[in-house]
């Protein structure tokens, strides 16, 4: 693996070995033996999870960072994303993790095939792609299952600017998961109609197994949408009410990527209830990104 840009154009063999490899690091599995690697952490967004767990992944791993702010960066002065990584290549920096609002903003950089790009780990690409985000859900859903084929596992909030439900949606598809989604129906995009069907939250609510909620991108919406908002509205037509956590089955978990607005897509008292692996999936966020890291310093030996 010379990069780890999009979960999806990995075999599900691939993808298989890496669930599995993080979960030998959260039980304890000693590091691997390569030689450290030179990284650079560039987060054109912000970030509070996948930034400091990708930090914390590379310091158990023995990683040296490289301290870079992409906003005193070159690029502030017009360079291109291009240059600034082929710098950083050039002067030693074997792997880059980044995380920008341009969506798909790797395939140019990965065609280029330059000899002086570092390699490439996309930590977001704006609502496109989020596949650290998603390994880190698989990992926390076999955790708790055991398995994928036949799971019912429903997607619920802002469709329409998740890069997570994107990346998830067609992986759990692949991995014999059933997918149905849920939320506003004008944040519906049609493209998710390749991996599920949309049911919105309530029908059969007593047969999901994997219940994951996604945050309100208010930073993607226009004005008027963000004008027209009323969380509690939201929160009593798409949110986890206590009455619909009391329908969920035992078995059931309940998932976020996070930051979580309590009251809106959650209620406050059920983001840490018994069903709820909200922050184990962050727990298995490093172990996932230390899977990530390990698999790309073994493609660029």
């Amino acid at each position: 693996m010379q990069n780890f840009v999009n979960l999806n154009e990995l075999p599900l063999t691939t993808i298989q070995d890496m669930i599995a490899e993080a979960l030998a690091y959260k039980q304890g599995k000693r590091q691997p033996t390569q030689t450290p690697k030179l990284v650079a952490n560039l987060f054109f967004e912000n970030s509070t999870r996948t930034h400091t767990s990708f930090q914390v992944a590379e310091t158990k791993l023995g990683w040296q960072r490289i301290a870079i702010d992409p906003q005193t960066s070159s690029t502030q002065k017009g360079e291109t994303l291009s240059d600034t990584l082929k710098t950083l290549g050039s002067v030693g920096v074997d792997v880059v993790v980044l995380r920008h609002h341009i969506n798909d903003w790797y395939q140019p950089l990965v065609a280029e095939q330059s000899e002086r790009m570092p390699q490439l780990v996309n930590a977001g690409d704006g609502s496109g792609q989020h596949p650290s985000q998603s390994l880190l859900d698989l990992v926390t859903i076999y955790e708790n299952f055991g398995h994928f084929e036949g799971l019912n596992i429903r997607i619920v909030g802002d469709l329409a600017h998740s890069r997570v439900a994107r990346s998830n949606a067609a992986v759990l598809q692949r991995l014999g998961a059933t997918v149905t989604f849920g939320g506003p129906k004008a944040w519906y995009p049609s493209e998710f109609d390749t991996c599920g069907t949309y049911t919105g939250l309530d029908p059969e609510l007593e047969k999901i197994d994997v219940l994951m909620l996604l945050r309100v991108q208010h930073e993607r919406l226009d004005t008027d949408e963000n004008t027209n908002f009323s969380a509690t509205s939201y929160h009593a037509l798409h949110g986890l009410t206590r009455e619909r956590y009391g329908r969920l089955k035992e078995q059931a978990i309940i998932m976020h990527p996070a930051p979580v607005n309590r009251g809106v897509e959650i209620a406050d008292e059920l983001v840490e209830a018994p069903k709820s692996r909200i922050f184990e999936q962050m727990t298995n966020g490093v172990y996932a990104r230390m899977a990530i890291l390990a698999a790309i310093a073994r493609g660029g030996e």
